[in-house]
Parts: structure tokens; C-alpha cells; sequence
């Protein structure tokens, strides 16, 4: 483990665009979401109430899946296949924001990575913070995957 392996790992996860985030539960669940990471913690909105939170109060143990692939498939008549992708695993402790200090400024750490130079974000109100959920992951664990060509890279990181 190197925190080169670290760094390849958050550029992934800091460039893609949808996670897909595991509970543990009596039964497999996964939901798709947008999400933003900062500082070694992934963060996302939501409702106030639903199955995701009442999953991650019970549960709070989660695993989070980006991926990115570079084109389709090639055809491989009997060679090895070749699917060139990146993939990460997030493994963490997962916790509903319930203090309203707290949830602004996650939610407006959320609305930052979705700033572009034309369009600036205007910064969260207390009552638009009163109306949505937020949600802290800090990542304690990375694995992670490059395939491409010949090419097979595996990453790996875990806090000590």
C-alpha cells in the first residue's frame, strides 16, 4: 500500500459522476447516487426520512462503487477480452447529519463540487437546509482496478 495508490484511487472517485452505495441489510440493497468527495469523505444529499437512513442508523457500515470505462468492449475471438474501465471501492461508516450547522456545511461542501466557471452555486440557506437530508462517509478503506490492453493495475489503501 502507497499513498500513490491512495491518490490514483480519489482521482477516480473524485471524477465520476454516479456511486453506487451498498447497505448491509436482512437483504442486498444498492441505490445509485450523485455524491461529492472531500477530504477523505464522501457526502451526498437526501430526504429527510427514508430506507437509506433508517438503513444506515441500523447499519452504518457501507460500501461505495465508482467505476469509469473507456469505450466499449472489443471484440476478442478468442483472445482475452478486453474492456478497458477503472474502478474503485469505498468501504466506511456511514452517518446521517442531524445537526442544521453541521448539515449546511456539508451541503454546501456538496454544491462545491458541482460549481462550473459559468455557473456558480448559490450557498445553501438555513431553510433549504431545514428541507434536505445529508450524509457522511468517511472512507476507512480502497481497492481499486485499472484493466486496459495488457495492462492490469490493482490499488489498495487502508487508515492505519
Amino acid at each position: 500500500m502507497s499513498g500513490d495508490d491512495k491518490q490514483f484511487m480519489e482521482q477516480i472517485v473524485c471524477e465520476g459522476d454516479i456511486g453506487y452505495l451498498a447497505f448491509t441489510s436482512d437483504e442486498p440493497y444498492v441505490i445509485p447516487l450523485n455524491y461529492a468527495y472531500c477530504n477523505g469523505r464522501i457526502l451526498f444529499h437526501c430526504a429527510l426520512e427514508g430506507r437509506k437512513l433508517d438503513l444506515i442508523r441500523a447499519h452504518p457500515t457501507v460500501c461505495m462503487a465508482v467505476a469509469r470505462q473507456e469505450g466499449h468492449p472489443t471484440p476478442h475471438a478468442g483472445d482475452a477480452c478486453d474492456n478497458p474501465f477503472e474502478s474503485v471501492l469505498c468501504w466506511g461508516t456511514a452517518r446521517v447529519i442531524d445537526d442544521l450547522d453541521e448539515r449546511q456545511t456539508i451541503l454546501n461542501e456538496f454544491q462545491v463540487r458541482y460549481d462550473t466557471p459559468d455557473h456558480k452555486r448559490e450557498p445553501i440557506s438555513r431553510e433549504r437546509t431545514e428541507k434536505c437530508g445529508a450524509v457522511e462517509i468517511v472512507v476507512t478503506r480502497m481497492t481499486g482496478r485499472k484493466v486496459g490492453g495488457k495492462a492490469k493495475v490493482r490499488w489498495e489503501w487502508e487508515e492505519e
